[in-house]
């Protein structure tokens, strides 16, 4: 068998992810006979760097790397985020808080992702003692506004009782990443390409440096190349759908906030504080809170925007570096054309909102692993990327509805970038009629293809009453279900009293981050 040849354009996060996981879950690779794997990047192109949170399958993933979750930790100076706290959005407090305040937790509800809760959760809501959605359905809200973790040290790699994902210094995680790959038989490539060169087909066959060192040759390309989309746009030309009418976020000002005191608490979750154009994201590192101003250009100038950033990090805001950030929000409606495929931010881009950027990096490294397992042929290249082009902008669309409704189903109107988001000439087609339905209905798995689905069913529901959604459904389960009813009664008991054994029985976040970066 002759050797094939994989040639990934670009480092960062994307690039050596993709090369650490190709590394591991292609069988064979480096060795003769099999696929090779080189990185290309480029020292003179910055990463962006700063995508600091993720989503639970990155636990999945790096569990294929054949790392310790402790060496992950203390390489990338990550902490556990265990979902996401949403403060200001709503527009009124929200049920069960007296504060517009509300939590998007990684659990299940009780019982899985079937609704059986939510319906008796909905018809109770007269009744003033009524918890939280996420507190009601899960014991994980109470944990995260105690501070704890969501495993022991003493718990296997990558699992504990609670679900959760991770914070990280970015900059970090790709250079570990990085190690990770080399260890693994992957060559490192030190330059910046110039151009391709393509073959008959149309299919590329060679990068082209600009310092005029030899062409490097390859059988299959991975474009990691981040916005610039070298290969995958520039050179074959993918189309690009822009979804900033739905989305309007373009730009972010980021800024890191230095601990005030030593061995300060860290919080076990990710903050997005609205503000009059966008939001904020707040993560906590080991020593230090990585923070930024997302908003829309079109609503809020670049000043303005500054401004909120360092009025949210207090007296010390004034005296702390910014890095600004432009993007077009959107994806490529063709990934893989030919014998290239894009990872990454050359495939598409969303606001940070729910960390949905390296789970898409993942989800793209493992269809290609998938797909080029085996003997494969032009003929098979053709058929898989035909079914890529299906599934993956499908993926992007199905978060373009997602991150919307944390907009569209807002009661804020105090300003015009909160009126607009909530104008239903700004939804997709898609969350319209889910959302005209589901002010009648409970939420149906018809309403979903699961395969395209980042975000399950309960995902949908932990945000639409979070923010209070209003709806008829539920309306009368008690009374019409009465053995449901005392089944539900005695589940809403069960998790309260579960969530203080929970509380004592798991660490505090920053007492756990310390044993595993000491140890």
């Amino acid at each position: 068998m002759t050797t094939k040849r994989i040639i990934i354009v670009g480092g960062g996060t994307a690039g050596w992810l993709t090369a650490a996981y190709l590394s591991r879950a292609l069988p064979g690779a480096g060795q003769p006979g099999h696929w090779s794997i080189t990185l290309v990047e480029s020292a003179e192109i910055a990463t962006i760097g700063v995508g600091e949170g993720s989503f639970p399958t990155l636990r999945s993933t790096l569990a294929t790397l054949g790392r310790s979750e402790a060496e992950f930790l203390r390489a990338s100076d990550a902490t556990f985020k265990q979902g996401v706290r949403f403060t200001g959005w709503a527009g009124s407090p929200t049920p069960g808080h007296d504060d517009d305040d509300y939590f998007h937790p990684f659990n299940l509800p009780h019982g899985g992702d079937e609704p059986g809760l939510l319906p008796f959760w909905l018809d109770s809501g007269a009744d003033p003692r009524r918890p939280a959605y996420a507190d009601a359905v899960t014991v994980q809200e109470r944990l995260i506004r105690a501070d704890r973790a969501p495993k022991r040290r003493d718990d296997p790699d990558f699992s504990g009782p609670m679900n959760y994902a991770y914070h990280f210094d970015a900059a970090k995680l790709a250079a570990w990443l990085r190690e990770v790959a080399v260890a693994n038989g992957v060559t490192r490539v030190e330059g910046t390409v110039a151009a391709v060169e393509r073959g008959e087909n149309g299919d590329i066959t060679a990068l082209r440096f600009a310092d005029g060192a030899a062409p490097i040759a390859g059988d299959f390309f991975i474009d990691c190349s981040g916005f610039r989309a070298l290969l995958i746009g520039d050179a074959l030309g993918a189309p690009f759908r822009s979804v900033e009418d739905v989305l309007f976020n373009d730009r972010a000002i980021a800024m890191q906030i230095p601990d005030a005191t030593p061995g300060q608490q860290i919080a076990p979750y990710t903050r997005a504080t609205a503000h009059d154009a966008g939001w904020i994201w707040d993560i906590g590192l080991s020593g230090r809170r990585g923070t930024g101003c997302v908003y829309s250009s079109r609503h809020m100038s670049d000043d303005a925007a500054e401004a909120v950033i360092r009025r949210y990090a207090g007296s010390i805001g004034a005296t702390l570096g910014t890095r600004k950030l432009q993007f077009r929000t959107g994806y490529r409606t063709r990934q893989w054309i030919g014998n290239t495929v894009a990872i990454g931010l050359s495939a598409g881009f969303f606001e940070p909102l729910e960390s949905t950027g390296i789970m898409l990096i993942e989800v793209a490294a493992r269809m290609v692993a998938d797909m080029l397992r085996g003997p494969v042929d032009r003929a098979a290249i053709a058929a898989a990327a035909r079914g890529f082009n299906r599934q993956m902008p499908a993926r992007f669309e199905a978060i373009v509805e997602f991150l919307k409704l944390h907009y569209a189903v807002s009661r804020r109107t105090d300003t015009a970038y909160w009126r607009d988001n909530a104008a239903p000439a700004s939804w997709p087609e898609g969350l319209r009629d889910k959302l005209a339905q589901w002010k009648h209905r409970l939420p149906s798995r018809f309403d979903f293809v699961i395969d395209h689905q980042t975000f399950l069913p309960p995902s949908w529901a932990f945000i639409l009453h979070g923010m209070g959604f209003e709806t008829e459904a539920g309306i009368g389960a008690f009374a019409g279900e009465p053995a449901l009813a005392r089944d539900a009664m005695a589940t809403f008991t069960k998790v309260r009293q579960a969530a203080p054994e929970a509380v004592r029985a798991l660490p505090d976040h920053r007492s756990l981050i310390d044993q595993y970066h000491l140890s």
